[in-house]
């Protein structure tokens, strides 16, 4: 990523003292650029539930860099499983956490506690790049998707309507859906993206819309019921969204109020399609609907608002009216049948079982369970 011509990945860990970890702050943006330093497990455990960092690809791998600071301290057997679960234990949706902590117990286990801190770093590291180099891909592989559009419709801009945020600060470097806008935009196509609010914590209007204007992508912020009007009327091309757990017959876990997109995509016969790494497959749940959990998230996020006062002054304000109850599921599922297909670091294909492991026929064995 690239800020005010500074590049950044969106974790990383300090150069001055060698351990310890770097986040950006994204409750403070798109106000203040706030870079925090994390040295306890504890302050990543809270960064991931406070939506300090969020996006499915990147808190997995600050949870994994968390569990590198804990063994610097205590590199015990019991240690790494309770530091492990506490962590995984942060937010229950995104199947990216727990895949990542996977990873860091089944390369640290077999190693002698003496040499288990400089393994977890390495090992955390491997994930970040794993994250970068996944993330360059999907774009690579969603591109033709832009490009046929682009072809259909000379001189005229490629409408995308994305929801929530899926671009650098979602992920270690790149996005996944928004990585095939950067690139399109990169190789000269003209994109023009209708940028979801992405109600209650508005990760489209404050963040998705802030990436957007660092890169130079033409945007536009809409509110969240307004994509359907717009797909009626011939603004929409396609829709891209990424996503927090993908199941083995292809449905499709993401920010609430995707499934009210994909909804109103098939009605008007504009393309869905949901780009991902690997680490959000979960190829041992099938239906999304019954066995996916759902976070629910505070009352508050939907009671309140945060903004920017003509002062400059960041405040939270009510918008509710005194004395009502709020509920805040943060996710739901889109059905694959809704989804035109899946954009991968490994290609494109149907979100159904036999899609996903003609890419990933590795993960066969897991779909038999």
């Amino acid at each position: 990523m690239n800020i005010d011509g500074v590049a950044y990945r969106s974790v990383w860990v300090d150069q001055d003292d060698g351990w310890s970890v770097r986040i950006l702050d994204q409750t403070r943006l798109p106000w203040t650029v706030e870079i925090l330093r994390l040295t306890h497990e504890d302050e990543v455990a809270h960064a991931i539930r406070s939506m300090q960092v969020r996006g499915a690809p990147l808190i997995g791998a600050v949870a994994a860099y968390g569990l590198a600071l804990a063994l610097r301290r205590d590199a015990s057997d019991a240690a790494l499983e309770r530091v492990a679960a506490m962590l995984g234990d942060t937010r229950p949706t995104a199947v990216n956490l727990r895949w990542a902590l996977d990873r860091m117990l089944k390369a640290l286990r077999p190693v002698a506690a003496a040499a288990r801190a400089e393994a977890a770093y390495e090992a955390a590291g491997a994930i970040a790049e794993d994250d970068v180099e996944t993330c360059r891909s999907i774009g690579q592989h969603g591109l033709p998707l832009i490009q046929a559009i682009a072809a259909r419709k000379p001189g005229k801009p490629v409408n995308i309507l994305t929801h929530c945020n899926t671009g650098w600060i979602a992920t270690v470097d790149y996005g996944t859906a928004l990585s095939v806008i950067y690139q399109a935009h990169d190789a000269g196509i003209p994109v023009h993206v209708w940028v979801d609010e992405t109600r209650p914590r508005n990760q489209g209007s404050a963040l998705t819309a802030w990436e957007l204007g660092r890169h130079g992508v033409p945007h536009t912020v809409i509110a969240d019921n307004a994509g359907g009007h717009l797909m009626q009327h011939g603004e929409v091309d396609i829709v891209l969204v990424g996503t927090d757990r993908v199941t083995r017959q292809g449905d499709v876990a993401n920010k609430i109020g995707t499934y009210l997109k994909a909804l109103a995509a098939w009605d008007n016969d504009v393309p869905f399609w949901v780009a991902l790494p690997h680490s959000t497959l979960d190829m041992r749940v099938r239906d999304g609907l019954r066995e996916i959990p759902i976070e629910e998230r505070a009352a508050d996020e939907v009671l309140n608002t945060t903004g920017r006062l003509p002062s400059g002054e960041v405040v939270t304000v009510r918008t509710a009216a005194p004395g009502s109850a709020g509920a805040n599921p943060a996710f739901d599922v889109t059905p694959a049948r809704l989804v035109s297909g899946l954009i991968t670091e490994r290609g494109r294909c149907d979100a159904s079982e036999a899609g996903l492991l003609g890419l990933y026929p590795e993960f066969a064995a897991l779909a038999a369970e």
